[in-house]
């Protein structure tokens, strides 16, 4: 893509993104980087078979190599940074992989409400490892919503599903978008876009990793400070406390292309 295809291209975004609180981004990252990471799903599942496919979260990431390998892939850092801003840290991240036929629903919900940042300056980032569809239970949007303030939550036992709660307002489903993605495929959305997915009713996996970024002049408060995956990835630190990105460990940690940039120095 030519440096002008590329600014028209970010200008269209940032348009979409205030107008309908989304846009996606086509073929992002390679398909070798993506066979990698959807072997590396399989690879933590078999290290951690007491997590659900859905429940593969940040507490994970912190000691893991290839998972800050990739949510710090320059090519993501590029679109995050015309959303954040040039200092970038990692807040969190999680796999979310359903799997065929059980996989379970996501129910509407906005992303800043389970969030304790100041100010509520984020992104998040949907990347798609598997093939997304609405047979398998994509990601879907109601564009427009992120104009409205976050809503407070509330439990739900009575079915099925990955969070446990749910925006306690009423949605109306008519309205929303199937975002369907390729692997390597990118959506962002804003904090505040009413949002959710179906149940995977299919024979085919889905499975997509959510990256949340933040400019490092939003501090992460309460509890969560330092928070268990919190990361610099490029730029100055501003107000956090982060964690050392791991060092790739020969026979213990997932192998990659690239692994030896993250090894410990030979003494």
């Amino acid at each position: 893509m030519t440096t002008t295809a590329s600014a028209e291209r970010t200008e269209a975004a940032l348009r979409e993104y205030d107008e309908n609180g989304y846009t996606i981004f086509r073929s992002v990252l390679d398909a070798d980087l993506m066979g990698e990471a959807a072997e590396h799903v399989l690879w933590l599942q078999e290290r951690h078979p007491e997590l659900a496919g859905e429940d593969l979260g940040h507490t994970l990431l912190a000691k893991d190599p290839f998972w800050v390998r990739l949510v710090s892939d320059p090519r993501l850092l590029d679109i995050a940074e015309t959303f954040v801003g040039p200092d970038i840290a990692l807040f969190a991240s999680h796999y979310i992989s359903k799997p065929p036929f059980s996989g379970k629903r996501v129910l509407w919900h906005q992303d800043g409400a389970y969030w304790n940042l100041e100010p509520m300056n984020v992104m998040t980032m949907w990347l798609a490892v598997d093939e997304s569809t609405p047979e398998n239970g994509c990601l879907r949007v109601i564009p427009g919503s992120h104009k409205r303030s976050l809503e407070q939550l509330r439990e739900r036992s009575d079915v099925p599903n990955v969070l446990g709660s749910e925006m306690d307002a009423e949605v109306d489903e008519s309205l929303a978008h199937d975002l369907i993605l390729s692997p390597g495929d990118v959506d962002v959305h804003h904090p505040n876009i009413v949002h959710g997915s179906n149940a995977n009713t299919s024979p085919r996996r889905r499975c997509g990793l959510t990256i949340r970024y933040i400019p490092t002049s939003t501090k992460i408060t309460g509890d969560e400070q330092p928070f268990a995956s919190a990361m610099l990835l490029r730029g100055e630190p501003g107000v956090n406390v982060y964690q050392p990105r791991p060092v790739y460990r020969r026979g213990i940690d997932f192998p990659f292309e690239g692994r030896e940039d993250c090894a410990a120095p030979v003494r």
